[in-house]
């Protein structure tokens, strides 16, 4: 069971003040959290769905977000719903949240799935208190601390990382390495998490918006798509990392020069796809689309080459990092067709 704190939708009258004002009185309990008094002056700004905005001036830091929220848990609530109730509250934007049991506390084990839940997926979230009647969640990082784009770099820089790593495992068939790439996955989801979450709430608050570095709500989708890919590619490193595992003998030296030569392309395309977004170009991003359209012949090439040698005895793990590869390119190529949607406007105005 979860449920929230937050304040209620209130109703006000405009009255008509002198020959060309109106007035509308603000809520007396929201004046009083905000630390408001008589004279002291808000800011108010319209939204471009045409309501109004209305925030206590020169002071951003001011509670803007959800409410608190608590969960309530039962013996019977497993690690995969606790977890899922956890990320849920986080992606909506509560900076609070209490876990409690049902009966009054909670088992060890559930206080440890919520502390691994915090460790593995919520960047920028503490524990705050913990005993055997509950545990609070607190999220602590604002949103000039980490910028969406920042965030988005961080997920580029590591996914890269771990394909190359994944590669470079591959080829020398090193399992600490394999099992280090498998690892670094859950970072990417975390920064992930972290810009669904800014990305939601900035949908709804065109302040919230500009606090994050974006400046218009309908980035907000295309940059939702971009995560979605990025991390696909992260899942992609992982799998060849975890492919590579199935590799008993070590893979011919013509075969995995090859490979290493359609992973470079694969990955030149991605780290483009990264650069081409940063610098809203549209140009790049249309040149990306255009270079990744062989992909598919490559592979097949690829694969019919390695066949024909019969030199390579792990054939269906080396097909499968292949096709690893083809799909890190492919993401790579959906992620400048996003960008192309993000600037055309930009793109058309510059050649007017």
């Amino acid at each position: 069971m979860v449920m929230s704190k937050q304040p209620s939708d209130e109703t006000r009258k405009i009255q008509f003040s002198g020959k060309s004002s109106y007035m509308l009185a603000l809520p007396k309990k929201w004046v009083e959290e905000m630390g408001l008094r008589p004279g002291d002056q808000v800011m108010v700004t319209r939204q471009d769905n045409a309501s109004l905005l209305i925030s206590p001036k020169g002071n951003a830091s001011v509670a803007r977000d959800k409410g608190e929220a608590i969960i309530e848990l039962s013996p019977k609530d497993n690690a995969g719903s606790i977890s899922r109730k956890l990320v849920a509250l986080y992606l909506v934007g509560y900076n609070v949240i209490q876990v409690k049991g049902k009966d009054g506390k909670l088992t060890s084990t559930q206080r440890d799935i919520v502390k691994e839940t915090v460790h593995r997926h919520l960047i920028g979230t503490e524990v705050v208190a913990d005993s055997i009647e509950g545990t609070t969640l607190q999220v602590l990082l604002s949103y000039p601390e980490l910028s969406v784009e920042n965030a988005l770099r961080r997920m580029f820089l590591i996914t890269a990382s771990m394909h190359k790593d994944a590669i470079i495992a591959f080829r020398k068939l090193d399992r600490d390495s394999i099992q280090g790439v498998i690892k670094t996955d859950d970072e990417v989801d975390r920064f992930g998490l972290y810009v669904i979450r800014q990305l939601k709430m900035a949908v709804q608050n065109d302040r919230i918006l500009k606090e994050i570095g974006l400046t218009m709500p309908r980035d907000c989708l295309g940059y939702r798509l971009i995560v979605k890919s990025v991390e696909r590619v992260a899942d992609h490193a992982s799998k060849i990392a975890q492919e590579a595992l199935m590799i008993s003998k070590p893979v011919d030296e013509a075969t995995l020069t090859e490979i290493t030569q359609l992973s470079a392309f694969a990955l030149g395309l991605f780290e483009e796809s990264g650069a081409a977004l940063f610098k809203r170009d549209y140009d790049a991003a249309d040149r990306i689309v255009e270079k990744a359209q062989p992909i598919g012949k490559m592979q097949q090439d690829l694969l019919a080459s390695i066949e024909k040698s019969k030199a390579t005895a792990s054939f269906p793990a080396v097909r499968l990092i292949i096709e690893d590869i083809r799909r890190t390119a492919e993401y790579a190529s959906d992620i400048a067709e996003v960008i192309l949607n993000m600037t055309i406007e930009q793109a058309i105005k510059s050649n007017m």
